[in-house]
């Protein structure tokens, strides 16, 4: 799963914002007090937070006794899947996968926060304050604010704080553990990069512009020649047009073939995926440069060159911006893996 920095604040708008996805499931901000022996202590976390939990929320996982329940865990897939409202909820061959990463990612986040207390790490009054006048301008009007925090927290501005404070305790664990460690140095980048030649090998690539004129399936000869005048029409037309702009809107108006909604364009796209008569023709064009009708199948096509990537190794410079966000993405995901496993390792998790 990708891994991502804690983000109730954006998590705690998607019932407010989807009211007829979740109306069913009051959020749960608080844990129940922990267990005897637990390593969760924050004072805010006793008994008394407690009596904020809706009674219609249902407890879905226990970690070291606090409890996490429907609520977290619909924030969660809601996040994983940002179109659920457009979906009008999450689609059924997706809901299990989505259940699953989103579990992992409460329980997770619930460790990495009852760590932050065990190690009695601490959220500054100024930083505090920072965040909660960040999370208000979210909202239009001081009366949505309030209704938001009557329907979430009982109208208590405590609950909000501590809710918050613990958002910004995973983050600040987080950026110590994983994010501070996932720096990858230019000399490593390099290194990698000589290591691995195969890796910045690729093929040699055309990305074109296209308008085809298709003959019906089983075409008669009548139906092919006309296909064929047709095409020669296109084609003076295309041949008058002076960009690429100009082909794409002669494209989106008489071509045949899916392209004409992307205004014929074919992103890049290596030899071998493409028919040879239209490699043989791609290659002795230059840029700008539009062709004779040339044929695949029964369709009549003409083509625009756009670009022509010779094939071989990429030079270092092309690709190591891309690289190092690659590789950074790797060993963040390698040490967030790593703390969940530790975290994992001395803690009692029950699923319901």
């Amino acid at each position: 799963m990708k891994f991502r920095f804690s983000s109730w604040v954006f998590l705690l708008l998607v019932p407010a914002l989807s009211h007829a996805q979740v109306a069913s499931h009051a959020p749960t901000v608080f844990k129940e007090a922990p267990a005897q022996g637990s390593v969760a202590g924050d004072s805010a976390q006793k008994p008394a937070a407690a009596s904020a939990q809706s009674a219609s929320a249902k407890p879905v996982a226990r970690v070291n006794g606090s409890i996490l329940t429907d609520a977290d865990l619909l924030r969660e897939e809601y996040a994983i899947f940002p179109y659920a409202r457009q979906h009008n909820g999450i689609p059924k061959d997706l809901a299990p996968q989505i259940r699953d990463g989103a579990m992992k990612m409460i329980i997770f986040e619930e460790l990495v926060y009852q760590e932050a207390q065990r190690r009695r790490m601490t959220i500054s009054s100024a930083k505090l304050q920072r965040a909660e006048a960040d999370f208000r301008k979210q909202f239009h009007t001081p009366g949505e604010f309030n209704a938001f925090l009557q329907s979430e927290f009982h109208g208590s501005q405590r609950l909000l704080e501590e809710k918050i404070r613990r958002s910004l305790l995973i983050d600040v664990l987080l950026e110590s553990e994983v994010e501070s460690k996932s720096t990858v140095s230019a000399a490593e980048l390099k290194a990698f990069y000589d290591q691995n030649p195969a890796r910045f090998e690729r093929p040699e690539m055309f990305t074109f512009q296209s308008i085809s004129v298709l003959p019906p399936a089983n075409a008669t000869a009548a139906q092919l020649k006309d296909g064929r005048t047709r095409a020669e029409n296109a084609l003076r037309q295309a041949k008058a047009t002076k960009s690429a702009e100009e082909f794409g809107l002669l494209a989106e108006k008489i071509s045949d073939d899916d392209y004409r909604v992307m205004m014929g364009l074919h992103k890049p796209v290596a030899v071998d995926e493409l028919p040879p008569q239209v490699v043989k023709t791609l290659a002795a064009m230059q840029p700008g440069q539009v062709s004779d009708v040339i044929q695949v199948d029964q369709a009549y096509t003409i083509l625009r060159l756009q670009e022509h990537k010779p094939g071989g190794k990429a030079k270092f410079e092309e690709v190591k911006a891309k690289l190092q966000k690659d590789l950074e993405e790797t060993k963040r995901n390698q040490l967030r893996s790593a703390l969940d496993k530790r975290l994992r390792a001395n803690a009692k998790i029950e699923q319901m």
